[in-house]
């Protein structure tokens, strides 16, 4: 018989309970927004935290296009990608990345908080960014995440 009342309990992924939030990215500053999501995808807000479970919940974040930056961001942060052919890499700066396709901006900022392996692009697919205050996900009664 075990009579220790102190034993660690390791969160299981069936037993995981899931809740859905929603952020509302307006006036927010991108990088402490995604600080705050990414907490909430990994589980770190729950006190079943387990690190090699994924115990995080759903978050939506909405009017993605009216997040800011501070500083000088907006012009001379720049994001990068690569076809894989040579010649191939191309380069946006925030703005014309906020015209072009503002979900990327937060949805970068968030992958790069997670971890680099299967758990993290798990915990990644739970994630949906829109760039109007309109979502599809109001049946699943998301709530306000508070900040």
């Amino acid at each position: 018989m075990d009579t220790l009342s102190y034993k660690t309990k390791s969160a299981k992924k069936e037993e995981v309970v899931r809740s859905w939030h929603v952020v509302d990215a307006e006036t927010d500053v991108v990088g402490r927004l995604c600080t705050q999501i990414a907490t909430v995808l990994r589980g770190k807000h729950k006190a079943s935290y387990t690190p090699h479970v994924d115990t995080g919940d759903y978050v939506i974040v909405i009017n993605a296009d009216k997040a800011r930056f501070s500083g000088q961001k907006m012009a001379q942060k720049e994001y990068i990608r690569y076809s894989g052919y040579p010649g191939g890499q191309k380069r946006r700066t925030a703005r014309e990345q906020m015209e072009k396709k503002p979900e990327a901006i937060i949805e970068n900022a968030v992958r790069g908080m997670l971890p680099k392996n299967r758990l993290g692009r798990q915990m990644f697919k739970k994630l949906f960014v829109y760039t109007g205050s309109e979502h599809p996900h109001a049946a699943q009664k998301p709530e306000p995440l508070n900040k």
